[in-house]
């Protein structure tokens, strides 16, 4: 099996890890950092907002299972792109929605993606989704991997994860690991 790496901000990583964990062909996804200007943050750094980075996901997936375009649909519908620095009540650069492709064909297909989106737009809000190359990946602390899973009753997941992973749910149940049939 051959795998490929995507790397995605969409808000907050507890959120995006939850909903892309989810999906059939997904072998792994890590909560972390990139696109800023200093090596080895914290999340204590990231947070205030002065690192340059944001908080991302790093997706191993299988093609032969999942597309990139599948796990750009949910990412886009599973988040405000149209919104810059600011996922809810989460504000500031590190929140961004941002794309960071490890292949050309990655940044082809992210950019025809984008450029659909903002054709089709009924509202005429336009994505400002960042599309940049993936330097480096600095994996999150511990504490952060499988944040939702471990703490169900915080009130974060209750109120903002538990509703985006069921619009997930309901929006792309032939995307999910295991769905009725």
């Amino acid at each position: 099996m051959k795998t490929e790496i995507a790397v995605f901000g969409g808000g907050c990583f507890w959120c995006t890890e939850a909903v892309f964990k989810m999906l059939r062909g997904v072998s792994s996804v890590l909560p972390g950092y990139a696109g800023g200007g200093i090596e080895n943050p914290t999340y204590e750094q990231v947070s205030g907002g002065k690192t340059g980075h944001a908080e991302v996901i790093r997706i191993e997936f299988d093609p032969t299972q999942i597309r990139l375009q599948d796990l750009l649909t949910v990412l886009f519908a599973s988040h405000d792109p149209t919104t810059l620095n600011r996922q809810g009540n989460d504000v500031g650069t590190q929140y961004r929605s941002v794309i960071f492709y490890t292949t050309p064909e990655q940044k082809k297909t992210a950019e025809d993606f984008i450029n659909e989106l903002n054709t089709s737009s009924k509202e005429g809000k336009t994505v400002v989704t960042e599309l940049a190359p993936l330097t480096t990946f600095y994996e999150a602390e511990n504490y952060h991997k499988d944040y939702f899973a471990t703490h169900p009753d915080n009130p974060y997941c209750e109120l903002v994860i538990n509703p985006k992973l069921q619009k997930v749910q309901e929006k792309f149940a032939e995307l999910l690991k295991v769905h009725a049939s």
